[in-house]
């Protein structure tokens, strides 16, 4: 069992002109593998700060990152291993591939940095990811991600972060940038890939409908403070702080999105 621990985290910011700006106040959750946290709330709320923390692109004023009871290694072959451990589905799957790169060469890479498989069994196991994440490898492996739809991208960067066998998975926002028809699609595999796989997902999202549908947990953040947090169904059926109140207002009914969903109707605001 990997246990991830966020622990008091602030995240102070100075603002050239305007002062200090708190990005996260006094921030605490734990995520472990088999386990689904939705992290909910509006732009500027925190998520991503969040997820920099967490993939190391920023360091916390205040408060410590663990991983299994150890701090996060700021260098060398510590934080290498916690890199490994941990990766990132970005938001935006055509900004997150090298477009001078093949399909091949996207998934590859980790493979040999890592040193997942031996070098012999590269092309095999590209092909296994690639089917892992429900694509043809004869079709698009030896393609460049412009010559893919923004779902077989999507799906192309889920399968570059598994290719290193993380335990942990930060999924910022990875729909938000697809079609609408294509969005359940993408999420239904990542909810399939956690409980396959037994990873620890943090799904990053403002939307409460599929926040609800995928997570075991919630945890809802407003200007950088955790305002409720508890089991999914609890939290968006009773909620208790009236922001989160007002989320739960302005968001589809996911009841309604997800029966469509399974008999081919509208979801999520579009057709499957």
């Amino acid at each position: 069992m990997t246990l991830l621990e966020f622990d008091h985290v602030t995240k102070i910011y100075s603002v050239r002109g305007a002062g200090q700006l708190t990005a996260l106040d006094d921030v605490t959750f734990t995520l472990q593998s088999g386990q689904t946290i939705g992290l909910v709330g509006q732009s500027g709320s925190g998520k991503s700060t969040i997820a920099k923390i967490l993939t190391q692109l920023e360091v916390p004023t205040r408060g410590e990152v663990r991983l299994d009871g150890v701090p996060i290694a700021r260098r060398g072959k510590g934080l290498r291993r916690y890199r490994q451990q941990l990766r990132m589905v970005f938001q935006d799957p055509f900004a997150s591939l090298n477009p001078y790169h093949s399909i091949r060469h996207h998934i590859a890479r980790p493979l040999r940095l890592d040193d997942v498989v031996p070098a012999g069994e590269t092309e095999a196991e590209v092909r296994r990811l690639l089917e892992r994440v429900r694509l043809t490898p004869d079709a698009v492996i030896d393609r460049r991600p412009h010559e893919l739809s923004g779902g077989q991208r999507q799906r192309v960067a889920i399968a570059r972060a598994l290719a290193s066998r993380p335990k942990l998975l930060v999924a910022d926002e990875p729909v938000s940038m697809l079609d609408v028809s294509l969005r359940v699609g993408v999420l239904n595999l990542l909810a399939d890939l956690q409980r396959e796989e037994g990873l620890g997902v943090l799904y990053i999202t403002h939307d409460l409908a599929t926040a609800r549908h995928f997570s075991d947990e919630i945890i809802v953040l407003n200007q950088g403070r955790i305002v409720e947090q508890g089991p999914a169904d609890d939290v968006i059926l009773r909620p208790k702080d009236p922001y989160t109140r007002e989320l739960r207002a302005a968001s589809p009914d996911p009841e309604k999105h997800f029966a469509a969903s399974a008999t081919g109707g509208q979801t999520l605001g579009g057709t499957l």
